[in-house]
């Protein structure tokens, strides 16, 4: 098979969809690798570092997609891109369509591209090992930017999170329990913050109040509970996932209008629509807007400002599922592995996953069907 590597486009995603192991393993089972000149270098990754393991650098972006049989990226095309979609390709890469532009899900469909989303790529367990890398850079910098964005010159209140002897510390809420809340949690409470983790799933805040040993309040999570939580906070971050579907909004724009001046929220979930109604999404270059005297913080590719480390955590987990549709194609692949499956969102001019059907107003596909 013909893999391409584009360099990415999007505002300030300086990250790239494989590395040289990759590469490596790729070629060395027989398949030509593209790589666009200059792709890997926002993650320290040379040309020649991808040359040295077989691979073909190429001059321009639509000579990769041209050439390319499956094209393997970090975020979902932009419009930009969406002339560059082939007739029939496969596209592997993180797609949020639920939660992005709707015309992008038209164009896969007219020109029955196989999206194969990493964020649905889902285990029989229910976990989302594609996403999770993601969902931990994102969770961690969801304090960060956030306690800097409380800082009086960006608009904030002049809070520290940590706090000094004899002020009170800054109060963190954190809207669900998974990878990014659990992952923002360490951060906020390493930091000295009063922390509250709210979530639905019981045993998950179990296992929360276990870990952290006391130095948070796990929460169950209401619509009261969530009021009283975002009032008092400084600084909110949504982490709430449905796989593939949109986030559901938590945080109306009522209750926005009642935090405090230059409180923050964060609002991870934006990728998917945003589970605070006051969201929308934002790039790197202007991440903070206002409403209500709130400060937002919506950037809908976080991770891309930690490249060197958002990549290669990202390519761990999603080169060897690149492999295996390299080497199987892609009808004995999802047959073989079913959370590959999973992860196949449009095929053959069908939209295959049932959340993103759903929430886009699309006719559901079985893959199995859109495979026959």
């Amino acid at each position: 098979m013909i893999v391409g590597v584009p360099k990415e486009i999007k505002v300030r995603e300086f990250r790239v969809g494989m590395v040289p192991a990759g590469v490596h393993a790729l070629t060395g089972s027989g398949h030509k690798v593209l790589v666009e000149t200059g792709a890997g270098a926002g993650s320290g990754i040379s040309d020649a570092d991808y040359a040295r393991v077989g691979a073909e650098i190429v001059a321009s972006a639509d000579e990769v997609w041209k050439r390319a049989e499956m094209v393997v990226k970090v975020k979902e095309p932009i419009p930009a891109e969406y002339g560059r979609l082939q007739e029939g390709q496969l596209v592997y890469t993180y797609f949020h369509l639920a939660g992005v532009d709707p015309e992008l899900t038209r164009t896969l469909l007219r020109k029955k591209v196989a999206a194969i989303a990493y964020e649905t790529l889902q285990l029989d367990d229910g976990s989302l090992p594609l996403l999770r890398p993601m969902s931990e850079v994102a969770g961690k910098m969801a304090i960060q930017v956030g306690a800097a964005s409380l800082e009086k010159e960006r608009g904030g209140k002049g809070v520290l999170l940590g706090g000094v002897p004899g002020v009170r510390h800054g109060r963190v809420a954190i809207l669900g329990g998974g990878v990014v809340g659990t992952c923002a949690a360490k951060i906020a409470v390493g930091m000295g913050a009063d922390v509250t983790v709210l979530d639905i799933n019981q045993s998950q805040l179990a296992y929360l109040d276990d870990v952290f040993l006391g130095r948070i309040t796990p929460l169950a999570s209401d619509t009261e509970t969530i009021a009283t939580a975002v009032r008092a906070a400084d600084l909110v971050v949504g982490g709430v996932l449905i796989p593939g579907g949109k986030a559901p909004k938590l945080v109306p724009e009522a209750l926005i209008r009642e935090m405090s001046p230059g409180s923050v929220v964060v609002d991870v979930a934006v990728d998917q629509g945003g589970c605070i109604e006051t969201c929308r999404p934002t790039t790197h270059d202007n991440p903070t807007y206002m409403v209500h005297g709130v400060v937002h913080y919506c950037v809908a590719n976080m991770p891309g400002a930690v490249p060197i480390t958002s990549t290669f955590a990202l390519t761990n987990v999603t080169w060897p599922y690149a492999k295996r549709i390299a080497d199987l194609g892609l009808a004995e692949a999802v047959h073989q592995a079913r959370a590959l499956a999973r992860a196949v969102n449009t095929y053959g001019g069908h939209v295959t996953y049932e959340a993103v059907a759903r929430d886009l107003g699309h006719p559901y596909v079985p893959l199995e069907e859109a495979l026959r």
